[in-house]
């Protein structure tokens, strides 16, 4: 297995992403190690809050949002995943896991951000969030989720599912762009979709983003199963505030927004909401009503002046 590193030329002159690189060293397993790039925008003391991004996107999907939120008075922390962004790149898909992303985080959280955090969460950034949420409870002062879930198996997944499992699996057309622009329903320019192709230049960079699609426990012989049916012990007893602002234009995971917030206690009386003209990638579609849904949570939950 090869450990791909990001290449600089491809990230120069992003549109709208203007943000200082920041830098961990991650024990990744079996001897290894990765360098793990995040943004750090705001006031180092200011209240500080999580953005996990998800499946195959990375933190350029939170240009839109940083600004807003750092005026509103909050340290953004945005972690590009092992294997997406410019973070390193194991070229191994079967060296991805479930448990190895969440260590991964853990690392990263406990080195950069071991106060309390708030946290934004979409797509793979709430299986993995939500978990983490649900073991250590106490560590966050609030989340805000969109287009997400914490499966614990005991179902069989979708004919569409199953079809993009296979498709992220195999196929040999997999561009990252075309495959963001397709989950919005705002259309992204050219340089946008070419921003999301940056961290993958070639087959074996795109391996984290082809495992993660088998990765989901929605079936009862997946890993993950039982870890996520004890962390939902600790989510559903979460008792800070919890909103969900889900798009109502995603085919996979937009009608999940109510049969989360129904089970989490800091989730009743919140206004949730189904967000219109809103694909998958809500960071693209709906920036300020996410950012706006943040700033309320903060406020609510005293975090936020």
């Amino acid at each position: 297995m090869k450990i791909i590193a990001h290449d600089p030329a491809r990230f120069a002159a992003l549109p709208y992403y203007p943000f200082a690189e920041n830098w961990l060293t991650i024990d990744l397993g079996e001897g290894q190690s990765g360098q793990m790039h995040y943004l750090d925008e705001g006031p180092k003391d200011a209240p500080p809050l999580i953005l996990f991004h998800g499946e195959p996107s990375w933190s350029y999907l939170y240009r839109k949002m940083i600004p807003l939120l750092v005026e509103a008075g909050f340290r953004c922390l945005a972690p590009d995943l092992i294997g997406f962004g410019k973070s390193d790149k194991p070229d191994d898909q079967t060296f991805y896991t479930y448990a190895r992303h969440v260590d991964w985080l853990k690392q990263w959280r406990d080195a950069v951000v071991p106060e309390v955090a708030g946290l934004f969460c979409q797509d793979w950034g709430g299986l993995l969030g939500l978990r983490i949420v649900g073991q250590e409870p106490e560590r966050f002062a609030f989340v805000v989720a969109s287009n997400t879930f914490l499966p614990t198996g005991g179902g069989k997944a979708s004919p569409g599912f199953l079809a993009w499992r296979a498709f992220a699996k195999s196929s040999p057309d997999f561009r990252i762009g075309g495959i963001m622009d397709r989950g919005c329903q705002s259309e992204l320019s050219a340089a946008e979709i070419a921003a999301y192709d940056a961290p993958f230049p070639d087959e074996p960079s795109k391996a984290g983003a082809r495992a993660f699609p088998q990765l989901v426990p929605v079936e009862d012989d997946k890993p993950g199963v039982a870890e996520n049916v004890a962390a939902w012990e600790g989510l559903a007893a979460f008792d800070k505030p919890f909103l969900t602002l889900f798009g109502e234009d995603d085919p996979v995971l937009g009608l999940a927004g109510p049969q989360l917030a129904k089970r989490i206690k800091g989730a009743e009386g919140q206004p949730h909401a189904m967000l219109s003209k809103c694909g998958h990638f809500s960071q693209e579609d709906r920036p300020a009503e996410l950012a706006q849904g943040v700033i309320d949570m903060a406020r609510q939950a005293g975090f936020l002046a």
